[in-house]
């Protein structure tokens, strides 16, 4: 499989998808308007190995709910996600077996060699 899960509202990920160069063989999901699955964050997790790797601490709604005084596990994880796109660390790009999670230069800069070689 080759798709980017992103929100196109999100500026950092309008800039990581033009300096991706992202082929037209990926299917782009722009997760405001087409939520996730439960099977699709299911298949993220399987690359991952986590639903918290998955996971914004950044996310506003992180804040405003105090999560970061709650113990969560990797179901409240999942159940964040599926409840609210912003939990969702972006962009996710999967490229065929290999899983790209955020922003980071470093995993910006992976993903482009595993998209262009």
């Amino acid at each position: 499989m080759k798709k980017v899960y992103y929100l196109s509202t999100c500026d950092t990920c309008k800039r990581i998808l033009n300096e991706l160069e992202v082929p037209d063989s990926f299917i782009k999901q722009d997760i405001k308007s087409e939520k996730i699955t439960e099977e699709q964050l299911d298949e993220m997790e399987q690359l991952s190995g986590s639903y918290e790797s998955l996971f914004s601490k950044r996310a506003k709604l992180y804040k405003e709910k105090d999560l970061k005084n709650e113990d969560l596990d990797e179901g409240r994880f999942k159940n964040l996600i599926l409840e609210h796109h912003t939990f969702l660390k972006r962009p996710v790009i999967i490229n065929n077996d290999k899983i790209f999670i955020g922003n980071s230069k470093k995993t910006v800069a992976e993903a482009k060699e595993s998209i262009h070689g």
